[in-house]
């Protein structure tokens, strides 16, 4: 009886050249902006407790205010800036949200800070400026420092910046979200001085407002960034002319919405109520919130 015949055992694979079928066409991006990689590593997943709402204001008022400012003084102002200092007002008389969880605890903050988020010149991202005792300056002076501030971190000449930046470039993608947790455990939880990382005491303060509108949207939503340990984010959007209802007739009308994201942990609707009213009592009638646009000075201290 002839013995069965056995199969000849399949040459082995050689891995050292086989390519496996890839299910996409990938490419890294090796250009990622450091407000791209805080980004990243702010969020392990996309839940959040937060609490979206938008305010539409008349910007009528406003307007002619900002273009008297500007040719009494020959400094531009724009809504934002009207934004930054109302948010600031209105953290003033809310002090219940100018806050922070520590420990699972509100701690209230005893100063106003406010960080302005800019849209940037070129491919590096959005400026941040921080401006801090909000309360505290004039809307002038306020725009003054944010022109300056924007001017440094667009052209590198802010050291602090410029030193966060290159600290967020040696850090490895895979562990980005450990970074930005030991960084705001370290400066909130802990109430480390982050100096030695290049960073100020309050890098992100009470509240963000990004200017969405310079961007030519009306209405943006912005999730919250946990490591900032921020409870509201606003976006002001551009402003538009509508149809608007004015003691019974049917007029055109400038309006802007002012988009707002809350952690509704610590803020509720009553913090949303006064904020809200105070945006639209300084924005609608901006004479009585900011004073008169000052007079222009001599041509000679111009």
């Amino acid at each position: 009886m002839a013995s069965p015949r056995i199969p000849a055992p399949l040459p082995a694979p050689s891995w050292g050249t086989l390519t496996p079928m890839a299910h996409l066409e990938l490419k890294p991006k090796r250009d990622v902006s450091s407000f791209r990689k805080l980004a990243i590593g702010s969020w392990a997943t996309a839940y959040d407790p937060t609490v979206y709402g938008t305010l539409t204001v008349r910007m009528d008022a406003a307007l002619a205010w900002l273009d008297a400012f500007h040719q009494r003084t020959g400094v531009r102002l724009t809504a934002t800036h009207l934004v930054i200092k109302a948010v600031g007002e209105a953290l003033r008389r809310c002090p219940d949200a100018n806050a922070l969880l520590r420990y699972q605890r509100i701690y209230l903050r005893q100063r106003i800070t406010v960080c302005a988020v800019l849209p940037g010149a070129d491919q590096r991202g959005l400026t941040p400026v921080r401006i801090e005792d909000v309360d505290a300056k004039s809307v002038h002076a306020l725009a003054l420092e944010v022109e300056s501030t924007a001017a440094r971190v667009r052209e590198g000449r802010d050291a602090q910046v410029e030193q966060g930046r290159r600290l967020l470039e040696r850090v490895p993608h895979l562990f980005l979200n450990r970074f930005t947790g030991l960084v705001s455990f370290l400066t909130y939880t802990l109430n480390v001085d982050p100096s030695w990382l290049g960073l100020p005491r309050d890098p992100f303060g009470s509240a963000v407002v990004v200017d969405v509108g310079a961007l030519g949207l009306e209405t943006a939503y912005l999730p919250l960034a946990p490591f900032t340990r921020v409870p509201v984010f606003l976006a002001p959007g551009a402003v538009r002319e509508v149809a608007v209802v004015e003691e019974g007739r049917v007029v055109p009308g400038h309006v802007m919405n002012i988009n707002a994201s809350f952690d509704h942990r610590f803020l509720d609707g009553y913090h949303a109520g006064v904020i809200a009213s105070t945006l639209r009592e300084m924005l609608e009638h901006p004479e009585e919130a900011f004073g008169p646009p000052p007079d222009a000075p001599p041509a000679a201290s111009r």
